[in-house]
């Protein structure tokens, strides 16, 4: 059944989307509707060639990479002759004197305040709202739920409400604030009332009153203040609040009435049209750029059933405090929203331009900021940019060139739509090695909108192997995260953020905590982010997002910033380190087939939620059964490392088919209770997804930067087609 299309000038367009546009987006923004789709034609008669232009300049810097490692395969690596010829090709730019962001009207969440920073795919809005909520996160029960409070002495965490369990959350709670907001005399935990005296909290016990340490902390409270039903109180810019409520459960057996510590979490958030998604027609793309709409519009809500009955979850409004010196101030209860548009590889038939389609990153481009109009025109009180602003991440941009055409791209978009210049903000994902090596050129190419960069782990490691795939077979995976390399990478993104002046104009971000079970974990090692002077990272929940952010009360991020600033600037020239297999080095089979079980339970796992289901991420179990959050990225560099050694002789193809085999039989086990789930093994090879999954290692070597995208969105719609 073929879908059915409006034809406009030279353009054909998805019905679905075209009436959407009409109908929905563009009442309320005083765009016309002819104005709109004239404006729309021509960006993509402008900006298509280009873009295919310089997706056909990736390959032919690919194509002379692969050549050179070939040429060169049996000399000794040298670092100075790879570097000289990286550079000659231009796949390496000169390095700039002097960058300075000029980014303005950027909202505090993104310029200034440290904090957690979540990622949800955007066509689940259960998941989005849930993550515009996660502003602020209830301490109680991000302890209570999570393994950061033991079970031992009882403190067991199943069945009803454990006394033992929360008596340990409430005293984890009380040294919390003894740390951060400490008291004069005594502690939080002998407290037993709180009251506002003379524009101060007086903390009571039964023996004495006693003020806090440091009373500019205290920002406002609610209720009287004789009996405060909640005290604000703020340290490197995010807040907490302490609940009193002495008719609640808890609060009830609380010496002091509290009944909840609330921490503010998730600063901003990304919701995300790109890895985290699996929109592959028309349909799909509706359904995600609808409920960024409703984000901002700030009425999208969602009914789900919960147990024998039926929630209806929206977002939170902004609520109003009494300020310090008694006057009326308002609290953000949301999450600043960015929303994050596909690469400029992936191509779309949803719209094409004289029969031909057409990139699918410009139509993101048009429709995330036509959306983000209602925001920024909107007279709530609960608006997502006060500042007015468009926030739009953009993902696996290669290099200083094809950031200033983006940068271009928003120029004719911003005139078109009739909005102010530099009213789109971008981030940019530091994820793909031609930009890791010529990122403050990045930086500078945008330097009127760029308010974030953001390194990727996964997504980095899956475009090294690929860039370098005649080098030779790479190292293990477990052994990645301690490659020079990496270190150089990471390193390196602070500093050229740095460089740049990105500090009050922008967000040096960092990449996600995997394993959304492991809270204790987290709390012990994702420290090292805000030490390393990033001013927020990756985190898979919610729940997450609240425990991160005792991470930015311990650490003063822009202390460590301040500090940083001084230091030398590390090589960049350490990040062409390859990670192969030192010579003689020798793996056991053992070692080999490990890792390719780990590598291909982790393929199947993925693809077959991606291709059979359409979920683009969620909690996948590994081989150890560990749940991982896992997208697109990981899946790219488990697909792009077996290629690679199967390239190279370390595995060959009848061992890889077994281990599949093998794997689609765990994989479909390990989810039996799933209802939804398509198993692979009643007949593998008519499996979509089994199938997939090996086209992914079979022709990865041959996919245009390791990307999986083209492949799964093939087999999506196929799968779409057979259950239609």
């Amino acid at each position: 059944m073929g879908v059915s299309k409006v034809t406009r000038g030279s353009m054909q367009i998805d019905a679905v989307l075209y009436n959407f546009v009409n109908d929905s987006i563009l009442p309320g923004t005083n765009r016309e509707e002819h104005d709109f789709w004239d404006g729309f034609e021509k960006l993509f008669q402008d900006f298509s060639p280009r873009i295919e232009h310089l997706l056909r300049i990736r390959d032919d810097y690919q194509s002379q990479i692969d050549q050179w490692h070939v040429t060169n395969r049996d000399a000794v690596h040298n670092d100075e002759d790879y570097l000289h010829f990286l550079s000659e090709l231009g796949y390496i730019q000169e390095r700039p004197v002097s960058v300075q962001v000029q980014t303005s009207n950027v909202d505090p969440e993104v310029a200034s305040v440290a904090a957690p920073q979540l990622v949800v795919p955007v066509d689940n809005a259960r998941y989005a709202i849930n993550a515009a909520n996660a502003r602020w996160g209830s301490l109680y029960d991000a302890l209570y739920g999570t393994d950061v409070i033991s079970e031992e002495g009882g403190a067991v965490h199943s069945g009803t409400y454990n006394p033992v369990r929360g008596a340990k959350v409430i005293a984890f709670a009380r040294d919390l604030l003894d740390k951060h907001f400490p008291l004069v005399d005594g502690s939080h935990a002998e407290s037993t009332k709180y009251e506002i005296i003379d524009s101060e909290i007086i903390a009571s016990n039964d023996e004495t009153d006693t003020r806090f340490a440091n009373p500019e902390q205290f920002i406002g409270y609610t209720g009287s203040g004789e009996t405060p039903e909640s005290i604000f109180l703020k340290k490197h810019g995010l807040h907490i609040e302490i609940i009193f409520d002495p008719t609640d459960p808890i609060g009830a057996d609380d010496g002091a009435g509290i009944a909840d510590v609330m921490v503010e979490s998730a600063l901003s958030t990304i919701m995300d049209c790109e890895d985290s998604v699996a929109t592959i027609d028309g349909d799909d793309k509706v359904l995600a750029y609808s409920n960024w709409l409703g984000l901002m519009r700030g009425d999208l809500q969602v009914e789900f059933s919960k147990g024998e009955g039926s929630i209806v979850r929206t977002l939170e409004n902004d609520s109003p405090i009494t300020g310090v010196d008694g006057s009326e101030m308002m609290i953000r209860r949301r999450s600043l929203m960015l929303v994050r548009n596909v690469g400029m590889h992936l191509m779309t038939d949803i719209v094409t331009l004289n029969g031909q389609r057409v990139p699918e990153t410009l139509l993101d481009a048009v429709i995330t900021t036509l959306c983000g109009i209602h925001d920024i025109q909107s007279s709530d009180g609960n608006r997502n940019s006060p500042k007015g602003s468009i926030y739009i991440v953009k993902p696996k941009m290669h290099g200083p060139d094809e950031v200033a055409l983006s940068v271009e791209m928003f120029d004719q978009i911003e005139s078109f739509l009739g909005l102010d210049a530099n009213t789109v903000k971008i981030g940019i994902m530091d994820e793909e090695r031609r930009t890791s090596m010529n990122l403050l050129a990045c930086i500078a190419e945008a330097r009127d909108r760029v308010v974030f960069i953001n390194t990727g782990f996964l997504d980095r490691t899956g475009d090294e192997i690929h860039t370098s795939m005649e080098a030779g077979p790479f190292v293990p995976k477990t052994e990645m995260k301690a490659q020079q390399w990496l270190s150089a990478y990471e390193d390196i993104n602070v500093d050229e953020g740095l460089a740049a002046g990105l500090l009050g104009h922008g967000q040096i971000g960092k990449g996600m905590w995997a394993r959304p079970d492991d809270m204790a974990d987290m709390l012990a090692e994702k420290i090292g982010h805000p030490e390393s002077g990033a001013s927020c990272a990756w985190v898979p929940s919610p729940t997450a997002a609240t425990l991160h952010a005792l991470h930015y009360l311990d650490i003063d991020v822009a202390s460590v910033q301040s500090e940083l600033e001084n230091r030398d600037a590390t090589n960049r020239n350490l990040m062409l380190k390859i990670p192969v297999l030192e010579s003689g080095r020798e793996l056991s089979p053992d070692e080999v087939s490990a890792e390719l079980r780990n590598n291909a339970q982790g393929i199947l796992g993925y693809v077959a939620r991606w291709v059979g289901q359409g979920v683009g991420c969620s909690k996948v179990p590994d081989i150890n059964n560990v749940q991982l959050m896992e997208d697109r990225a990981t899946l790219r560099i488990s697909s792009q490392h077996i290629a690679n050694w199967l390239h190279h002789g370390i595995v060959t193809e009848e061992q890889i088919l077994s281990t599949m085999v093998e794997m689609a039989a765990f994989v479909d086990e390990q989810n039996i209770n799933d209802d939804g789930y398509h198993p692979m093994c009643g007949d593998l090879d008519s499996s979509i997804s089994y199938q997939a999954a090996l086209a992914l290692i079979f022709e990865g070597r041959d996919q245009p930067n390791g990307y999986t995208e083209f492949l799964l969105t093939e087999r999506r719609q196929r799968m779409k087609a057979v259950s239609s």
